[in-house]
Parts: structure tokens; sequence; C-alpha cells
């Protein structure tokens, strides 16, 4: 009796924690797009000391002080490959996949119905923010475009390097499958999305050279770098707290 209700109740957790990983991964993605570069924020400023000033490009300091300043869409965005590094761990390659493709057509599906609502009629004195609407719309337009663009490829190298990590070692070194396809992917998805969108003129009226182009490319793609260091042990964390709830079909299962 108990061992035939214990399979159903693993079942379940198993696709509940998948559904909350895939969750993550659709939030963290929506509102990525959504907010994408409206605003710019800065992370931190720091004053370089000499031997450093002479080794960093000119183009990423004024004056010896290096400033990183991300749009604020990157902050969500790298949740998405942790979302993803563990679904490929957890359930394999076909089901991150998988993820990857439904989060694709939802954003063109959330474009589809912004579009809609952007192209019926105004309802004069009863909306109650028009411009912001409108304003949040054009951004997005051009924004979720170009990160379906950088995304599906983006996520697509993010997933397969896993896998090829993974095989090579046989499944050990969970450290080096987790970084080595996170940082290559992220790379990929900062120079596309940043370069989609400045081509589109969609990065504000100071970046209108390549070189300030450059620069964005650097500090986003810095902050998600040192991101994908700080999700390691989180990454850790989440494969052991739920290596029971593995069913990766491939023939290595869960090693350190």
């Amino acid at each position: 009796m108990s061992s035939d209700n214990s399979k159903p109740i693993a079942t379940y957790k198993r696709d509940a924690l998948f559904l909350s990983l895939a969750g993550i991964f659709m939030t963290s993605l929506v509102l990525g797009n959504v907010i994408g570069t409206t605003k710019f924020v800065t992370i931190f400023s720091m004053e370089l000391p000499g031997w450093l000033e002479k080794l960093t490009p000119d183009m990423v300091q004024d004056a010896g002080v290096y400033t990183m300043s991300v749009p604020v869409g990157v902050i969500a965005y790298p949740f998405t490959f942790l979302a993803t590094d563990l679904i490929s761990e957890l359930y394999g390659r076909k089901k991150a996949q998988l993820v990857v493709w439904v989060g694709f057509w939802m954003n063109a599906f959330m474009l589809f119905l912004m579009s809609i609502n952007h192209w019926l009629p105004n309802t004069a004195g009863v909306s109650g923010g028009l411009n912001l609407f409108e304003g949040v719309y054009e951004f997005m337009i051009g924004n979720t475009i170009a990160s379906m663009i950088a995304y599906l490829t983006a996520q697509t190298v993010d997933v397969r390097l896993f896998h090829f990590w993974k095989n090579l070692t046989k499944g050990k070194h969970l450290w080096l499958r987790n970084n080595a396809s996170t940082t290559v992917s992220q790379l990929v998805d900062s120079t596309a999305i940043l370069s989609i969108l400045y081509m589109a003129g969609n990065l504000g009226e100071d970046v209108t050279t390549i070189g300030a182009l450059v620069i964005l490319i650097i500090n986003s793609y810095l902050f998600k770098f040192f991101f994908a260091l700080f999700d390691t042990p989180l990454f850790y964390f989440g494969v052991r707290l739920f290596k029971d709830f593995e069913e990766d079909p491939s023939e290595y299962s869960l090693h350190d």
C-alpha cells in the first residue's frame, strides 16, 4: 500500500520541481524583456590602482574610474541560465531544450498580446497611463525581438555545451559544465542582443559609436560572468538538494 502511494508522490514532487524551475526561467525571461533597456543601473564604481589602470582599455574607464553599468533587464537574465542548467542536470537535455523553445514561443505570444493592445483604440478619459504603456511597448518591441534572436541562440548553446562537457567528463565535475557552458553562452547573448539593439537605435542617444557599444557589451558580460561564478554554489546546492528527483535519461548519473 505504502509502496503504491510512494510513486505518485515522487512523480508529483518531481513535476512540481520541474515546473518551479521552468517558472523561474519564464519569469526572469519575460521580466528581462519587458523592462529591458528602459533603465541602466550602476552596479558599482571603483577607482583603478595605477597598475590596473594601465592594463584597462580607455573605453571602459573614465579618468581611472571604472563603472559597471548594465540595463535592468540583464539583472534578471542570468537566472534563466541557472534554471536551464539545473533542468539540464536533473531532467536531461531534451527537457532543457523544450523549456528554451517554450520560452521562445511565450515571448512571441506576449509580443502578440501587447501588439493587439497597442492597435486597439484608446478610450479617452479612462486610461490612467497611456503614455507609460506606449513607452513600455515601444521599448519592449525592440527588446523582445532582439532578445528572442539572441536568447534562442545563447540558450541553445548553453544547453548543448552543458551536455558536451557532461559527456566528456562522464558526469563528473559539476563546476566545469556549469561555468564552461554559461560563460560562453552569456558572451554570445550579450554580444547578440546589444548589437541588435544598437542597430535598431534602442540603446539611447549617447550610444552612437561602436566603442560605446563595446563598453556596454563588456559591462553586461562582466556582470553575467561574475554572476555565473556566483551561481556555482547555488547550482551545487540545487543539485544536491534535488538529486532524489533526478530523471536524466543519459547514462551518466549525478557525480561531483
